[in-house]
């Protein structure tokens, strides 16, 4: 069964869904949690079966289609590549980790947030399986919509005015892009015949004059810039971060940040070729402007959760430039970027978690001392810590040093400027190390016990792959090389 590349695909996408769906239906809250936990883990199994069977390396075929829209030209098309393989294991490490990692956090109503949690891992894998434009749209709104519900239902005191600018920030840059899809799809004519299709195919063989291409790069590059985010359409991000409940925000900043750098690898550049061209300079420009702007306002904050945000925003940055370099090195560093930095940064939520939840605060300047009282938690922290600022022999010291040599390779200027966020990065990690573990103990942190057993095992875990990855990163290179090709390679995709 799990030999045929056709199911994999359609279990990653329906196991979840149905879950999220019969956990609506499940009354008593440790029942509902369980359950999530469960359909996270055998979710998590069917990720890792698909590692080990043959599939489509190249998407010049596909995994599992059937007609969805038949007079649209839009079909259920999903199929795993080698980035689809790895964002997929990413999604399905994730949602398990910070289930366990958030098991004594306590919900309202917990049926219906573990069912929201469970549509958004399905609206993830859908957009990372996707083979059809529409579908694909269909997906990233999937996604977002339970996210939504979640933050503004359990998050905190301002969790309204957060919810309502990440709504309107997504849902401006959903409708550009829906704009340029269907733009696309009026001007698809595979086989040279009048046969409109929303296929990945359809829409890597279409002809667009360099106006036209001009137009839609900024419809599809916005869309997708907000999601990662990159400078200037990062301002949602903190205060959502900020209000969110600690769940929602490991899955937006270790997986669904993810979706905006995966769709400008797969939808943006090989449709836009000599827009990529004309308009990578000014992205680039962007993207390191934000990682040193991001950096230097993470030195300056006070608060553990906006800390991480904005550290966030600078090593996206990163991504973000390296990709539009379109030389091997560097998009093959933002594949190995991808996934190191969400193991990375969940590691670092789930400790920010477990801090806040025995001390009662974020606030960096009222806590400190903690290493004293919880010395596992905080040797583990340091490590989670050194990989945030790529240290050798961690999971993204590999990754970050190909993106700059690929930076490098395209201009030293921008390499020069990009590479002062590596000192900064840090400045600001060491710095919210050293006040909030180090020194004595303050009648905040004088209570602070060490972590439960099964917190310790969640890091660790983490712990394992930031290691494993950083001594042997092969597996990953071997996985995704042929999508790098396609990136690289942008005259012709398949």
């Amino acid at each position: 069964m799990f030999g045929n590349n056709i199911t994999i695909p359609h279990l990653l996408i329906f196991f979840p869904l149905i879950a999220g769906l019969i956990s609506f239906a499940i009354k008593k809250d440790g029942a509902a949690r369980s359950w999530a936990l469960f359909a996270s883990l055998v979710t998590l199994a069917i990720s890792l079966s698909s590692l080990y069977f043959a599939g489509d390396k190249n998407l010049s075929g596909i995994g599992f289609s059937y007609v969805w829209m038949k007079y649209l030209g839009s079909s259920f098309a999903v199929g795993l590549d080698g980035m689809g393989r790895m964002l997929t294991l990413l999604t399905a490490i994730a949602f398990p980790v910070i289930l366990i990692a958030t098991r004594n956090t306590t919900y309202r109503n917990s049926n219906a947030f573990f069912g929201l949690m469970m549509l958004a891992q399905s609206g993830l894998m859908g957009v990372f399986l996707s083979l059809d434009a529409l579908l694909f749209y269909f997906f990233w709104e999937l996604a977002l919509i339970p996210v939504y519900f979640i933050c503004s239902r359990w998050g905190g005191e301002k969790r309204i005015a957060a919810t309502f600018k990440f709504f309107v920030y997504t849902f401006a840059g959903s409708l550009l892009m829906l704009v340029g899809i269907i733009y696309v799809y009026l001007h698809t004519m595979p086989n040279g015949v009048a046969d409109h299709s929303f296929a990945l195919r359809a829409f890597y063989q279409v002809q667009l004059s360099a106006t036209e291409q001009n137009f839609l790069f900024w419809l599809f590059f916005i869309a997708f810039a907000i999601k990662m985010p990159v400078f200037p359409f990062h301002t949602w991000q903190p205060d959502t971060y900020e209000q969110s409940p600690a769940a929602a925000t490991m899955v937006l900043s270790g997986v669904m940040v993810k979706m905006g750098v995966f769709a400008v690898i797969r939808w943006l550049v090989p449709l836009f070729p000599l827009a990529v061209a004309k308009f990578d300079n000014v992205v680039i420009a962007l993207s390191v402007i934000g990682m040193i702007y991001a950096s230097f306002i993470a030195i300056r904050q006070d608060d553990l959760k906006r800390f991480a945000a904005y550290s966030s925003i600078a090593h996206i940055g990163l991504m973000c430039a390296a990709i539009f370099t379109k030389n091997e090195l560097g998009v093959q560093g933002v594949m190995l970027q991808m996934f190191s930095h969400g193991i990375n940064i969940i590691g670092l939520w789930i400790i920010i978690d477990l801090v806040e939840k025995q001390t009662g605060t974020r606030k960096i300047s009222e806590l400190g001392g903690i290493a004293s009282q919880a010395p596992a938690l905080t040797i583990l922290l340091v490590i989670i810590a050194l990989a945030n600022i790529a240290l050798p022999l961690t999971n993204a010291f590999v990754g970050e040093f190909m993106m700059f040599g690929g930076l490098f390779q395209y201009n030293k200027w921008f390499a020069a400027v990009a590479g002062l966020s590596i000192i900064l990065a840090a400045i600001y990690t060491l710095n919210m190390t050293r006040k909030v573990f180090y020194g004595e103990p303050n009648s905040i942190t004088a209570g602070v016990q060490d972590i439960s057993l099964s917190s310790k095992l969640v890091l660790a875990i983490l712990v394992l792959l930031i290691f494993a990855f950083g001594v042997y990163p092969q597996p990953l290179i071997n996985l995704t090389k042929e999508s790098v090709t396609l990136i690289t390679n942008i005259k012709s995709p398949l």
